[in-house]
């Protein structure tokens, strides 16, 4: 059982994740000259002409209805509800889908790490210097109302997006200097010296609003009125907090160009909302919405024997999950005095028994996660090599005790446990780490040098975790640390979050094949203190600070891998977090009504955007 997905990540436009990483001051992300597309290091698999993405059916037939619940979150939005259409600002609780209803200047391909193609962008064409880019945009885009998409759009969505948006927006951009029309079908991009490499690959995956649509409006402000878009999809139905429909744009102006083919095949997209996992399952089961990826391995072991899935009209899927491993975790809030000492913080993460679990609750269907980084070259393993080293050694030498000696050994991972539940060994090593750092026992309870109790609260908002959570917490007792768990509705829970008010709370997050600016916002000192943002941590670290800037800088992918194995090690060494597990493949169940490619694309499951409707096996089973 992975628990509910807490996934927040920088979804924007139709592009879905806009990776983000870094670029010097005069290195090209970019071939030179005018270019249909760009990448972290000028790396392009598709040619000029291509006709569409390898991993889509070009084929594939248009029709249909695609229902599901929301399981990633970006911006402002939560799982269980939703209070306004604009999920791109720090107000409200955003509706999922929306992201479908704007088109950006570039569109990700899922067969590459980090390239992107022309959308609303012909060509993209970057100055000598790179800290300017003119993107051509095609003459034929418009939005839904019948209105010319031009340069000023584009320039006021990036502008707007960097001054108003949502922190995990607004703090990627921040090196976006200007933007301005040069003409109705050229926008000029400046960016600041020093930018990070992948900002234009942000920029380019940004949503496009009307420029015209939001004069007189607060963008700031939630709001029930669907914003003006030019994307496939358009809002059709809604009913707050209950459920968002999308109905898909019959004049949609970029139907036919090469990066959607074989995309947004369905003639409508319906996302449910459920406050009970279980209530959500039940009307899955009834038919209420008809694609399910399960998180949770009780319910995909045991809970599919009901007739519509022994009949075979719902069916189970299991797709090769190649992607990196989103990292999920409990994030220890270091802002609070009771986990200042990353002995503490060890010290707790070691009741923990992830091998008794992972057996007893989870059908052993999950592995335990050890890098910042997992299931990727960016993970560290082993003993630093020279190019960890070039970087690490001069850091220990200007931070003095900044750079833990482990950091130059083994990578660090969490010991594992003999799977009895309270492995004595562990608990043992827990109570000496405690007492390394000061802590005095008296009586039944350990306390800080202080002279305070050790003592927090798990913050919640779904009971599905207190069966992993309680026999943490009965762990933490056996030591001598009092713990509770605190389950809360959602909109307290976002609040809670939003402003660092939690002890200790979950959180899965997704990292890219190319990480880069969202390192400052996820892992960064100047994130720590801005609400919003996702370093739960308050991870304050001048040493984890320069690693970044050399992630965000590297020139090569082979600097990044040496960056982010560096800067994998020193988190690793700061024990921010008690490392969960991730799953190794996709898990899925439908309603026996769709077809799909038979294998994902490398860097995405590629769902409702690549599926689409059989209307033959919709007859079989009755529901055409």
């Amino acid at each position: 059982m992975s628990g509910a997905p807490t996934r927040r990540g920088l979804v924007l436009g139709t592009s879905a994740l806009a990776l983000a990483a870094a670029l010097p001051r005069r290195a090209r992300a970019v071939p030179a000259g005018a270019s249909h597309g760009l990448s972290s290091f000028g790396e392009l698999k598709y040619g000029p002409g291509f006709p569409n993405f390898d991993y889509v059916n070009p084929m594939a037939p248009r029709g249909g209805r695609f229902s599901t619940q929301i399981t990633q979150t970006f911006g402002n939005q939560a799982f269980d509800t939703f209070d306004t259409l604009n999920p791109y600002v720090f107000r409200g609780n955003g509706a999922a889908g929306l992201n479908v209803t704007f088109d950006s200047l570039m569109v990700r391909a899922l067969d590459e790490p980090d390239a992107m193609y022309g959308l609303i962008a012909r060509t993209v064409e970057t100055s000598e210097d790179g800290l300017t880019q003119r993107f051509r945009l095609r003459p034929q885009a418009h939005f839904h109302d019948g209105s010319k998409l031009t340069a000023r759009d584009v320039a006021f969505s990036l502008k707007t997006l960097r001054d108003k948006g949502h922190p995990a927006i607004s703090q990627e951009i921040l090196d976006l200097e200007d933007a301005t029309a040069e003409a109705d079908d050229v926008v000029l991009v400046r960016y600041k010296p020093g930018y990070a490499r992948d900002l234009p690959q942000t920029v380019a995956g940004l949503p496009i609003f009307s420029e015209t649509w939001w004069k007189g409006r607060d963008f700031e402000a939630s709001t029930l009125e669907a914003p003006l878009g030019s994307g496939p999809y358009r809002a059709a139905r809604i009913d707050v907090g209950r459920f968002i429909e999308f109905e898909r744009v019959p004049d949609y102006w970029a139907v036919d160009l090469p990066v959607n083919v074989g995309r947004n095949n369905f003639e409508a997209l319906r996302y449910e909302y459920f406050r009970d996992r279980q209530a959500a399952f039940e009307a899955f089961k009834s038919g209420a919405f008809t694609y399910r990826e399960e998180f949770t391995s009780s319910i995909w072991a045991n809970g599919y024997d009901f007739p519509a899935a022994r009949e075979g009209r719902v069916k189970r899927v299991t797709l090769p999950n190649n992607a990196p491993a989103s990292i999920q975790g409990w994030w220890f809030n270091t802002r609070r005095e009771v986990f200042k000492d990353p002995r503490v913080r060890e010290a707790i993460g070691l009741c923990f028994d992830f091998a008794w679990t992972n057996r007893n609750q989870m059908y052993d269907t999950y592995a335990r996660t050890e890098s910042f980084f997992e299931r990727s070259d960016l993970k560290a393993t082993g003993k630093p090599g020279p190019d960890e080293l070039a970087l690490l050694e001069p850091l220990r030498d200007a931070h003095p005790g900044a750079v833990p000696a482990e950091v130059f050994g083994e990578a660090w991972v969490t010991p594992a446990s003999d799977g009895s539940g309270q492995d004595r060994a562990l608990l043992s090593r827990a109570n000496a780490l405690l007492k390394e750092a000061g802590c005095t026992r008296e009586g039944s309870v350990f306390k800080l040098p202080s002279g305070a109790p050790i003592a927090f609260e798990f913050l919640d908002n779904d009971p599905i975790w207190e069966a992993r959570t309680q026999p943490f917490i009965r762990n933490l007792a056996r030591l001598g640390i009092q713990a509770r768990q605190r389950i809360v509705d959602a909109s307290q829970y976002q609040l809670r979050v939003r402003d660092f008010d939690f002890d200790i709370v979950v959180r899965n997050a997704s990292q890219g094949p190319t990480p880069g600016p969202e390192l400052r916002t996820s892992f960064g000192s100047k994130a720590a203190s801005l609400p919003g943002t996702n370093n739960l941590a308050g991870i304050q670290n001048p040493v984890v600070d320069a690693l970044i800037e050399k992630a965000v800088t590297a020139s090569s992918r082979a600097q990044l891998e040496a960056a982010c194995r560096a800067l994998d090690r020193v988190l690793r060494a700061g024990r921010y977090w008690i490392p969960m597990w991730y799953a190794p493949s996709y898990r899925l169940a439908t309603w026996d009504v769709f077809g799909h490619p038979a294998t994902p694309p490398a860097y995405g499951l590629g769902t409702p955007d690549l599926w689409w409707y059989d209307p033959e096996k919709a007859r079989r089973i009755g529901r055409d």
